[in-house]
């Protein structure tokens, strides 16, 4: 089960911070990440971490997000800094067995929401000007 918190209603500029408890999904095969999708939008990959804390991020949020996990509470969360407006949208947290291998790269978590099987029921972010 994942379980986010955290959203909520902020002015452009402002800061939340999310929460998703994974308690199933923190082994070290699994991948975490936060995926948005604003109305009449298509679902992005925000962010994505694995256990051992090998990070990407989507580079609409580059500088602005992060991405970490409280280990102690299974809990993956994601700091939003500078928030825009089009930052307003349902972020979801999710999880899949198992990362993705790139020669030169080594093994990252994908930002592909199709390829995560394990989704919360989301958070609303809404920013106003």
């Amino acid at each position: 089960q994942l379980v986010e918190s955290g959203g909520g209603s902020v002015q452009v500029g402002g800061s939340l911070n999310l929460s998703c408890v994974a308690s199933e999904y923190t082994g070290n095969n699994y991948c975490l990440g936060w995926f948005r999708q604003a109305p009449g939008k298509a679902r992005e990959g925000v962010s994505t971490i694995d256990v051992p804390g090998k990070t990407t991020y989507a580079d609409s949020v580059k500088g602005r997000f992060t991405i970490s996990l409280d280990n102690a509470k299974n809990t993956v969360l994601l700091q939003i800094d500078s928030l825009k407006p089009e930052d307003t949208a349902t972020y979801v947290c999710a999880a899949r067995l198992g990362g993705i291998y790139t020669a030169g790269v080594g093994r990252t978590c994908p930002r592909l929401g199709s390829s995560y099987d394990y989704w919360g029921q989301g958070t609303q972010v809404i920013v106003s000007s």
